[in-house]
Parts: C-alpha cells; sequence; structure tokens
C-alpha cells in the first residue's frame, strides 16, 4: 500500500525503488565474497572475540548493519553480533535469508537506504556538531524497523565520553505525550474521565469560573490557565536558577483569579496544565507522579526514561548540556518541576517507543492505549492538539509531532502514519535546530520537494493602487505581532520587534518588496471590515495577515497614563512614565526596565508583550499569558 502511494506521488519513484533493490543486491554479493574469504565476517560490531548468535539476521538487513559500520557505535546491535568462523554452507544459507529479507521489504515500501540518502542524513545530523563539541543522536524508524541511526559529538566535554545509544537527554516537552499516556492508562482503569473538571481533586482553584475545567481541557490546551513560566516571568524570576517543584506551581496557580478566556472557547499552549495532570495522577493514584510512570516506562521495556523530580537522583550517563559562547558552557540542572516536560530519555528508549507507536516492538504495555494516545481527542472541536502531540500538514502530508526545548537541551518527533515512519532528534547544544533538522530528514526520506513548492509565495494579481503615506503605521496579528510601517529620508521602513529595520521598494500598485531580498513581499488591502491590512510572502512559509490599528486621535493625552498599576495575582508592580512621541519608560518589578509604544488609543507594545487599556486599567497579554489585570495603586 505504502508502495502504491509513493509511486502515485512521483511518477519516478519506482524507478527509483529498483534501482535501490538493483544497488542492494550488489552490496550484498559484495560482502558474501569478503565473507568467505575472512574468519571475521561483517564487521559491524567491535568485539574482538568471535560470536556464535546469528538471530540479528531476523531484524537487521544489510543495508542496517552498513548503517551500525558506518557510525562506529560502540556496541553491537540489538539482537546479537555475528563474528568469527561460518561455514560456507551456512552463509549460503544466510545470504538466501537476507535476500528474502530486502524482497519482502520492498513489498512494504521499506527499501534500504542509498548510499547517497545516508551521505545527506549524515550531512544534515552533524550540520551543527563541529569537532570536540557536544551533539545529536538521531533515528528513522519504518514499520518497526530502524531505517538509520546516528550519534555525534561529546555527552560531556569535560570527561571526554562521547554520546551514544544509551545517553539520556532531557526531552523537555515531548514528555507530555508520557503524562498523557499516564492519564490514559488511569481512564481505562476507570479512576477517572475526561470529562472530570479538575476541581474534584483541587476544590480551591479559580472559585470565580463557574464553568467546567476539564481533564480533557488539560489535555489539549483549551483550559485558559495561565503559563507557569510566564508568570514567574513576570515576577522576575529566572525559573532554571530556581529549584520548584509542582506544588510551587500549584501554589501560584491557586493565586491566580482569572483565566486567559472561557475554558473550551480557544487553544493556547501552557505549560501549567501538563503540571496539574501530574499532580491529578499522584492523587488518583496515591503515588508520586516519577514512581507511577516509572512503573509505566518499565512495562514499556524503557528502562532510561523516567520524569525527574529530585535532579539530585538524576540516574544514568546524561547529555550534558552545553552553550557557545565563544566556549563550550555547561551548567548544574536544580529543576525540579515535571509532568510538563523535565524528562530524561534516551535514543535507544525513544526509538523502543516509536516501535511500540507503529504496532511493532515488544511490551506489557496495553496497546488499545497506545493506539488512543496517537489520536485527537473524539469529539474536541480542537484538532491540532491530543494527547501531548500537535497534528497538522507538513508539505501536504498529515503529520504529528511535538518539539521540546529546555535550555541547551532540544528533541524533536515527528510522526507520517499514512508511511508508518517516525523520525527522532535529541540534542545537548545550544547550536543545534533539531526543529529544522528533523524535517529536512524527511524531506530526504519522502523526496519532497523544497518549502516554496508547497506555499503561496507571492500575491495572486494586482490590486487597488495604494500610497506609501497610506500604509505607514502600525499593523498586528491575533496575538499582537507586530509590523510597523515608517518613512524616513523619503525611503519605507520596516520595523519589527527584535530585529533590523528593512528598506522596501514598490514593486506594483499595492505590492512592495524588501530592497535586498525581493522575495520577502508585502501585498496591502483592505479586509472585508475595510480596514487596511497587509499580508507577507516568503519562500518558506505560508502568508500571514496584520490588521492596521486605528491612528491615535488628536490632542490625546498620553501624560494620564503615568503612574503604578498593581496585580494582585503576581504581587507585581507595573510603571509607566511618558518620554514623548508614542514612547513611555516602562517597568515591571524590581529590575525590568525597557520602553513600551503606544500604537493605538487603547493599546501599548512593550517587547513581547502588549497592554490593553480599558476603563483605567491595564490587561497585560504575553505569547501564554492574557488578561493579566494590573489596577492603578
Amino acid at each position: 500500500m505504502a508502495k502504491d502511494k509513493f509511486a502515485a506521488e512521483s511518477p519516478g519513484r519506482e524507478t527509483l525503488r529498483r534501482n535501490k533493490m538493483a544497488n542492494a543486491y550488489d552490496r550484498v554479493y559484495t560482502w558474501f565474497d569478503d565473507l568467505k574469504s575472512k574468519t571475521l565476517c561483517c564487521g559491524v560490531c567491535v568485539y574482538a572475540k568471535p560470536c556464535t548468535c546469528l538471530n540479528w539476521i531476523s531484524d537487521f538487513t544489510i543495508e542496517r548493519a552498513e548503517i551500525w559500520r558506518k557510525t562506529n557505535l560502540p556496541q553491537s546491535p540489538r539482537g546479537g553480533r555475528l563474528c568469527g568462523e561460518i561455514k560456507l554452507k551456512t552463509m549460503r544459507i544466510i545470504f538466501l535469508s537476507i535476500l528474502t529479507i530486502l524482497s519482502y521489504s520492498t513489498v512494504l515500501g521499506q527499501t534500504s537506504l542509498s548510499a547517497k540518502q545516508i551521505e545527506l542524513l549524515d550531512s544534515i545530523a552533524t550540520q551543527d556538531v563541529p569537532k570536540n563539541a557536544p551533539g545529536i543522536a538521531t533515528a528513522i524508524i519504518q514499520d518497526g524497523k530502524v531505517i538509520y541511526e546516528k550519534y555525534a559529538g561529546y555527552a560531556d566535554l569535560k570527561e571526554s565520553t562521547l554520546i551514544k545509544n544509551s545517553t539520556r537527554f532531557n526531552i523537555a516537552s515531548n514528555g507530555k505525550q508520557f503524562t498523557a499516556l499516564a492519564v490514559l492508562t488511569l481512564i481505562e482503569k476507570d479512576n477517572l474521565r475526561l470529562s472530570d473538571d479538575i476541581r474534584k481533586w483541587f476544590p480551591t482553584l479559580f472559585p470565580n469560573i463557574k464553568e467546567n475545567i476539564t481533564m480533557q481541557s488539560l489535555l489539549n490546551h483549551t483550559s485558559g490557565i495561565r503559563d507557569c513560566y510566564d508568570l514567574w516571568s513576570l515576577q522576575g524570576y529566572t525559573w532554571w536558577e530556581k529549584s520548584f517543584n509542582n506544588n510551587d506551581v500549584l501554589a501560584l496557580i491557586e493565586k491566580q483569579s482569572d483565566l486567559n478566556f472561557q475554558p473550551d472557547t480557544k487553544y493556547l499552549y501552557s505549560n501549567t496544565n501538563y503540571i496539574l495532570l501530574a499532580l491529578i495522577v499522584e492523587k488518583v493514584s496515591n503515588k508520586s507522579f516519577a514512581e507511577y510512570t516509572n512503573e509505566m516506562f518499565k512495562q514499556l521495556n524503557m528502562p532510561n526514561t523516567s520524569f525527574e523530580s529530585d535532579f539530585t537522583k538524576i540516574r544514568g550517563q546524561i547529555g550534558r548540556a552545553y552553550f557557545n559562547f565563544d566556549t563550550w558552557i555547561t551548567y548544574k540542572w536544580i529543576w525540579n518541576v515535571c509532568g510538563d516536560g523535565n524528562i530524561f530519555s534516551s535514543l535507544e528508549d525513544q526509538i523502543q517507543w516509536e516501535k511500540l507507536v507503529q504496532g511493532k516492538g515488544i511490551s506489557t504495555f496495553s496497546r488499545q492505549t497506545i493506539l488512543q494516545s496517537q489520536e485527537i481527542i473524539k469529539g474536541s472541536k480542537f484538532e491540532n492538539y491530543g494527547y501531548g502531540l500537535e497534528f497538522g500538514k507538513y508539505k501536504d502530508l498529515n503529520y504529528s509531532f511535538h518539539e521540546g526545548a529546555t535550555g541547551a537541551w532540544k528533541a524533536t518527533v515527528i510522526r507520517f502514519p499514512q508511511y508508518n515512519l517516525s523520525i527522532l532528534t535529541l540534542t545537548n547544544t545550544g547550536k543545534s535546530t533539531p526543529n529544522t533538522q528533523t524535517r529536512q530528514m524527511a524531506d530526504i526520506i519522502l523526496e519532497l520537494k523544497p518549502v516554496e513548492a508547497y506555499v503561496v509565495t507571492k500575491p495572486a494579481s494586482i490590486g487597488k493602487y495604494v500610497s506609501e503615506d497610506e500604509i505607514l503605521g502600525t499593523y498586528l496579528t491575533e496575538s499582537d505581532f507586530a509590523f510597523t510601517f515608517e518613512k524616513k529620508d523619503n525611503k519605507i521602513f520596516l520595523k519589527r520587534l527584535g530585529r533590523n529595520d528593512v528598506e522596501l521598494e514598490r514593486e506594483a500598485d499595492n505590492i512592495f518588496h524588501q530592497k535586498f531580498d525581493p522575495a520577502f513581499k508585502q501585498e496591502f488591502s483592505t479586509n472585508s471590515k475595510g480596514e487596511m491590512q497587509i499580508t507577507a510572502y516568503y519562500i518558506n512559509h505560508s502568508p500571514y495577515s496584520l490588521t492596521k490599528v486605528n491612528q491615535i486621535l488628536n490632542g490625546y493625552d498620553f501624560k494620564s497614563l503615568n503612574g503604578d498599576y498593581v496585580n494582585l495575582e503576581t504581587n507585581t508592580i507595573l510603571s509607566l512614565k511618558y518620554i514623548n512621541g508614542m514612547s513611555y519608560k516602562i517597568k515591571l518589578g524590581k529590575s525590568y526596565k525597557t520602553k513600551g509604544m503606544l500604537v493605538s488609543n487603547t493599546k501599548m507594545l512593550v517587547d513581547s508583550y502588549s497592554l490593553e487599556l480599558r476603563n483605567g486599567a491595564l490587561f497585560l497579554n504575553g505569547e501564554r499569558i492574557k488578561e493579566v489585570k494590573y489596577v492603578r495603586k
């Protein structure tokens, strides 16, 4: 079936498949001829002692053996080793078995990788791993078989230990899928329901909120509960310098009287949701979250995976996290919050999990629960997030995925269910971008075109003429990401937070582009409400639109906003003082000082925040916190 899908998408793919098969057979013949003259056979393992086990043939194709040889791993592949003197008759049997395996793989669409594909994958995996540096562990699994596996770089620079299959990385938010899995096991035991209100276990939370805040709304981030990390940031905490635990998160949320929005009306990712889920698992199971999930990982045959609620007890070889500021710098990990992340795992264990997800692998865990964990929550109107997994499209292909990042640790998993294909990347280097690298690997395996082939990169037509003066001003997305267009020295410039100003040129009546990068285009038009809007186009993303905000009215009393405003939920003070023009001095808490820009009568932009001015109060909005109310002292 997969073979037909591949062929349908690319007319030349079947020819390529036959060529790959021919190459694979050639490698088998070469390998076989070489073995006839040697006592040490495949070269896969690095042990000097002869081995007698031949069971690996049932688990590994020749290409897999080549991968193991290429990666120079300091251990043999799981399933056994093949070394020592082997009689020619036995070799003929093995040879015929390999041909059978290769033919069977072709029927499944599981061809071995070509030398060119391996070369390209290696270059992607190691692109951010220079000499004597931390690095990466990555793998590709299809239909329960590992078709590519690569390790590069150091787990610990001080100890000179290399990354290997059992090296443990903090996979951060990729652990949310396992928190959700723990919840599903309790649902399977009929100990809780998706429809349960979380105040069944935490009756003091949000007494002013009448709507139910359900288990389901925590799972798919529709609860409206604010993100604890963003709240700590308001309070001036650098969270990773602290040793907070899950009870500290609960204490913080107990002080919140409002939500980002009414439950089940919007989606907004919040780590707090999954920390609360971990606390509920503890209350329902009468075990610590780490203890309960450790039992789960034992069933899953993932012995090197665990949530860490006590940083002093993290075990195993850890891939220490490193940033590079002219030299590699690591730091002490002292974090105890878990459920949203803070889960350490090895690539070996993550491969095991992908095999189980694909219907393969060995475990005593409920197959039905694993299947359910990979689905969108039934009956939910939000189909972009399920049980710790995001859902979407990558280059027109349906896929599920998740990213994890905490400090220099980063992890990515992407799954293409129609091909029973998973790609994993774990890193311990701040230089690496696994979200990009992992998708680049998908491009190689699935032979996908560059992103510009799948997105609209320019306006479909030229619209009504707009003058330069008409386009000037600030434009916002719904999340308050801003474009500001200004005129200086008779030239038009685009200003964006955290980026250099860029000069624009007119391309057509209502279309401009960046002077030194014409592929970045801006189309000006009016929306259905008659408001001016700009749609941005580029070769590596889909178009997005921003709407022009109303200009500040003449006679506006800018100094009327001066003063101190307090938020009782976080016990923080926000101070405003008018400078000139549209600018204000801003102070948040004891030490955060910056500038804000008033963009309309009712809105101010302050770095990554926006302030809404309503009824004499300020409502602060950030990426994962909304409607945080500050009232004048």
